[in-house]
């Protein structure tokens, strides 16, 4: 692959608003970028959870905007680092992970990542690196001389760390070991820059402090903002199970986007598509209804391709604007001494009767008129078709 050194190229990418900060500084990075250098540039991955959400999504969507610029990226999973638990942000010790929890969410994540990022070019691939290669062959020694280049107090200058003492809440050693490792990633790789969510500047830092001391190499940093509601500065969280997971189904993955509140809009516009940021006026004065509608159909096609995320599209208009029942929606027969609860939790529709009971309370079972049914008791006496929840729908017939 041809290398991009077109400044203006260069500088959309880095000023559509993804990019918080560079270390040592933007303008650096540009010069080297437009002067031609191609760089190594690494994105780390806990495989924490099953998932990955949209916030990760546009992470890696920047990635790939950088392969194609034409340098060299690697997608590193942290499958040792998982075991030790990062507590960037949290304000207690997370939980550390065996090697099987940790294989089987990688198991989910190759996929979904690789819609995102291009592993399979003969130009220029993307490439898949595990930090276990490397740190699980550090000795005692190895450990006790990375631990020589930090002070305590610089990993008790962590906002975390410092929050959790005035909380009287336990500081675990191995939590600093954390830093230690991320860093060392860089080193082992031989990198030339990290992407990282603003939470993880001090652990890419921890590398960049690293690499110059132990290659006398310089690192760029380049901290990425976080996918966060700007009302209410939620953030899509994978250890939490918050947020848009991308392995949803298209049709689902669609309709969740629509479900998302309308101060998401212009976040999901910026970081998860790339729509020239010249639309944006055009397409967010068009009202939220079909300014989300727009970010979905972009969001799934570049996760599913455009054909499926028009399927997508059509079948939200028809369930949802236009009312419709999906054809695919699952049939259940109803004896006559079957009770609705019962039925519904045999076809895992619902999770159990309690769950029944709470669906029914919250009025989340209505029928496809909109009717709600209030009696958890209901007595299903003709062919009726339940809407559960906002996006499920189910077709009981009485035998």
């Amino acid at each position: 692959m041809n290398m991009i050194t077109d400044r203006q190229s260069i500088e959309d990418v880095f000023e559509r608003g993804t990019v918080v900060e560079v270390f040592p500084s933007k303008q650096e990075l540009i010069e080297e970028l437009v002067g031609g250098k191609r760089l190594k540039i690494y994105i780390g991955l806990d495989p924490t959870a099953p998932a990955l959400h949209l916030g990760h999504a546009k992470n890696l969507i920047f990635l790939e905007d950088l392969r194609q610029l034409g340098h060299e990226v690697i997608v590193l999973f942290g499958d040792f680092t998982a075991q030790i638990g990062d507590p960037s942000d949290k304000g207690a010790v997370r939980k550390q992970l065996t090697v099987e929890e940790v294989k089987n969410n990688l198991a989910h994540w190759m996929g979904d990542i690789g819609r995102l990022v291009d592993f399979e070019t003969r130009d220029n691939p993307a490439v898949v690196k595990y930090n276990s290669e490397w740190l699980s062959k550090l000795n005692f020694e190895d450990i006790v001389s990375l631990a020589s280049n930090f002070t305590v107090q610089q990993m008790l200058e962590r906002d975390m760390f410092e929050k959790r003492i005035k909380e009287g809440t336990p500081i675990h050693l191995h939590e600093f070991l954390y830093p230690l490792m991320q860093g060392y990633d860089s080193v082992a790789m031989d990198v030339d820059a990290e992407l990282c969510g603003t939470d993880q500047i001090f652990n890419a830092m921890a590398g960049r402090t690293l690499l110059k001391r132990l290659k006398d190499k310089d690192k760029f940093v380049i901290a990425l903002n976080l996918l966060a509601n700007p009302a209410t500065g939620e953030l899509m969280s994978k250890s939490n199970g918050t947020g848009v997971f991308i392995n949803l189904p298209p049709n689902e993955l669609f309709g969740a986007i629509m479900a998302l509140p309308d101060p998401m809009i212009e976040p999901l516009f910026i970081n998860c598509t790339r729509i020239p940021l010249s639309e944006k006026e055009t397409i967010m004065s068009q009202g939220p209804r079909e300014a989300k509608a727009r970010i979905a159909f972009e969001i799934v096609k570049k996760l599913h391709g455009e054909d499926v995320a028009k399927v997508a599209e059509d079948a939200f208009d028809e369930i949802f604007a236009k009312k419709g029942v999906p054809d695919d929606a699952p049939e259940i027969a109803l004896g006559k001494n079957d009770s609705l609860a019962d039925v519904l939790v045999a076809a895992k529709i619902v999770v159990s009767k309690a769950d029944w009971r709470r669906l029914v309370a919250d009025g989340a079972i209505r029928t496809a008129d909109n009717d709600k049914i209030s009696d958890p008791n209901f007595l299903v006496t003709k062919n009726i078709v339940l809407k559960v929840g906002k996006r499920r729908f189910v077709k009981i017939v009485r035998k």
